[in-house]
């Protein structure tokens, strides 16, 4: 007889008779469901690990008379099917409960979290505002707690913590015991705007030891001690926990035992292996590592800065010394011990690396996979992208893998930070076009802003929310849609109708969803790879990026130049101001027919959230506000890719009538940023600190949208 294990449920009583996490987190929503509804239901978990037709983590849903049987292939697959229930009970009610049957479409649904553990063991995202801000919470349990629940009610089943390099911070190396850090610091600044994108020289007078805080005492066992605490938290919600380095630093070591950062130093290769092994033997419920071989590999003498960085092969033979060695050590000590090994493409060679770690490979115990950069630093850009694809003597990396490992994709969302966004017909699309045969899933988040608590909001909830909560649509799209992406804009205007009652949920996602694509909209037009080159909510990259722009502004906002020469995305669908002004016969959109689109897209969104008048929750109000923002956000964009297209072809053509057009366009762009930025600053900090784009400070901008007509005014056209 196959073997069942049943767990019985009369979930109005409350009851259970079997002890597990998973499942108990299940019948907590489902329970809060059935009393948002006044309702009552029998419902039966089972595991059937000998299903056929389900996959780990899948489940079935089986309306009886009188009771539903959540059938799971495995723990978490019950746990989703008890979750997928208290959805359809919470949007729909308990007589809308039908018969359904659902596999994940990846395996691994993850976010990309940069952390800032403390100043000594900083992550690249430590130099901003949000870091600063979120530091405390890393230490915090509540906040991992909520974290992980969340994360699990959207079916995300993994977290990458990125660092340089953590190990001072999280573990003790018996081989090097004065390296472990006790306590937890943070600088008390003041900071430059800027500082090194390869993590280097983060040491200047902000990081001297006379500018640094306690902001926690803990000792190095404690730390151990929460780290585990938090990683088995995780386990029993199916969420595991990866560490994911940048390579070779030495923050937190101090030149302890002679070690650097120099390749060929010994020390330091023996550091980190010993690291690795321990980091493993420490954390039982660790599910893996990943590495880069970059940012700071580089061919230099000790104590150089500057230098090449390292061929794939002298970088690989360093990581075959380091975190294989290390990871190989640690099986040898746990042989049952069940280890993902990531390596990052980023600044190596597929070839290469499948070439020299193939004693990783090739281990029964190692699920070795890659993980690429799949859309630069924007995913809110085009549901199509080309960088997997190869050319320019780049191979195609999924031919390179295919058939001999997978890989996971790194989503980088370095766009939409501040405003509540959600467009499900965009994730869904951009879901589907991710190369499936070598997928083995995704993790997502951003490289610029840390996603803990909230700290822009001028009236914000006590404990600040999880940003994860306060755009709760945004995160569960990418996590539901990687389990199913063809999860229905049916059930999630039921959710926002059982979320939000005052308003109709249908004509709410379809406003919300409208104001969502000026996101891909724009910056499939207006394509600033990564986000220091882009980041189109505070319409600026960093300041340095400018002159090669052309622009004329000095703080890094974007005029009508850069919206000029900044090229499209190859897969954005629109042309180019150059190749419309050249007249060159594509058939994509034009970019006046892109700015038509993105206008009436908007103004339909606008005139919806005015017709729901007056709301009393708060909730809904502030994303009914946040539609209002991004809709005028729209509305400046618009003419900006108007006032810009007219400047160029009045260039050309010598016509007063383009003048004139672009300079009424650059007018209205204007007059739309103002009360954009007037919307923005009525519930948001004015000034916000980002590692990659610097002070944002969106008052200040105002001028420069204004002073941007000039170059308008300036035309030299035909009498």
């Amino acid at each position: 007889m196959k073997p069942i294990l049943f767990f019985f449920a009369l979930i109005s009583a409350s009851v259970f008779a079997a002890d597990s996490p998973k499942i108990d987190f299940a019948k907590e929503a489902l329970d809060k469901a059935l009393k948002s509804r006044s309702e009552k239901l029998n419902v039966v978990f089972e595991i059937d690990s000998e299903s056929e037709d389900l996959e780990n983590e899948g489940f079935k849903v089986i309306k009886e008379k009188g009771q539903v049987r959540v059938v799971g292939k495995d723990e978490p697959g019950a746990m989703y099917g008890g979750l997928d229930l208290a959805e359809t009970i919470q949007s729909e009610g308990v007589l809308s409960i039908a018969n359904k049957t659902e596999n994940p479409y990846m395996r691994m649904r993850g976010t990309k979290f940069n952390i800032p553990l403390d100043v000594r063991t900083p992550s690249y995202t430590d130099v901003s505002q949000s870091a600063q801000v979120n530091m405390p919470e890393m230490w915090n349990m509540d906040f991992w707690k909520d974290y992980i629940d969340t994360l699990a009610s959207y079916r995300y089943n993994y977290v990458s913590l990125w660092s340089l390099q953590p190990f001072p911070s999280i573990v003790h190396v018996p081989e090097y015991p004065d390296i472990s850090l006790d306590d937890v610091k943070r600088s008390k600044g003041p900071f430059r705007e800027f500082y090194n994108w390869n993590g280097k020289g983060w040491d200047g007078e902000a990081f001297l030891e006379k500018n640094i805080e306690t902001i926690i005492e803990i000792t190095m066992e404690e730390k151990i001690a929460f780290w585990r605490e938090v990683m088995a938290y995780g386990k029993s919600r199916n969420v595991d926990f990866y560490f994911i380095t940048w390579n070779i630093f030495d923050y937190g070591i101090e030149g302890k035992y002679g070690i650097n950062d120099y390749y060929k130093n010994e020390t330091t290769i023996d550091y980190y292996r010993h690291a690795t092994k321990a980091l493993f033997l420490t954390y039982p419920d660790l599910a893996g590592i990943g590495i880069t071989t970059g940012e700071n590999m580089r061919e230099r003498p000790t104590g150089q800065k500057k230098g090449p960085h390292l061929p794939p092969e002298v970088a690989e033979s360093w990581i075959q010394k380091t975190y294989m060695a290390g990871t190989l050590d640690a099986l040898k000590e746990q042989p049952e011990r069940k280890i993902r090994f990531i390596h990052r493409q980023h600044l190596s060679g597929a070839d290469v690396v499948m070439d020299m770690m193939k004693p990783l490979i090739e281990h029964p115990n190692v699920d070795f996979i890659f993980s690429f950069k799949y859309a630069k630093g924007h995913v809110m850009s085009a549901t199509r992208q080309p960088y997997h694809e190869g050319g320019d003597g780049e191979p195609n990396f999924v031919e390179s893998i295919q058939g001999k490992v997978n890989t996971i994709w790194t989503m980088r969302n370095d766009s939409n930070y501040l405003f509540r966004w959600a467009a499900p017909d965009f994730v869904r699309e951009f879901v589907k076009n991710i190369p499936y045969e070598v997928t083995q899933g995704y993790y997502y988040g951003g490289d610029g802003y840390i996603n803990g608590r909230d700290f822009t909001e001028l009236d914000p909830e006590q404990p600040r929310q999880l940003e994860v909560e306060k755009h709760w649509l945004h995160w569960m799209l990418w996590g539901r849609m990687a389990y199913d992406p063809d999860y229905s804009n049916e059930r999630i205007a039921a959710l926002l109708d059982a979320r939000y009652p005052e308003v109709d949920g249908e004509k709410l996602l379809e406003a919300w969803q409208q104001v969502s694509m000026v996101y891909p909209r724009v910056t499939g037009f207006h394509w600033g790879d990564i986000d220091a080159r882009w980041y189109i909510e505070g319409t600026r990259s960093a300041d340095f990026y400018i002159k090669k722009m052309k622009a004329r502004t000095k703080s890094g906002f974007h005029d009508v130049e850069t919206f000029i020469n900044v090229p499209t995305h190859q897969y954005g669908d629109v042309q180019s101001i150059p190749e419309f002004v050249a007249g060159e016969a594509i058939e994509k959109q034009s970019p006046l027919e892109r700015a038509d689109v993105i206008e009436s897209e908007v103004d339909h969104a606008l005139q919806t959230v005015a017709s729901f008048g007056d709301v009393e929750g708060r909730e809904l109000k502030k994303t009914l506000a946040d539609i209002e923002i991004i809709g005028w956000m729209g509305k400046f964009y618009a003419d900006q890719i108007r006032g810009a297209t007219y400047v160029a072809l009045a260039r050309k053509s010598k016509k007063q009538a383009d003048k004139d057009k672009a300079i009424e366009a650059l007018k209205r762009a204007a007059k739309s940023y103002q009360k954009y930025v007037e919307l923005v600053t009525a519930t948001r900090l004015n000034r916000i600190w980002f590692n990659r784009v610097g002070y944002l400070d969106f008052k200040a901008q105002v001028q420069d949208a204004i002073d941007q007509i000039e170059i308008a005014r300036e035309l030299e056209v035909s009498p």
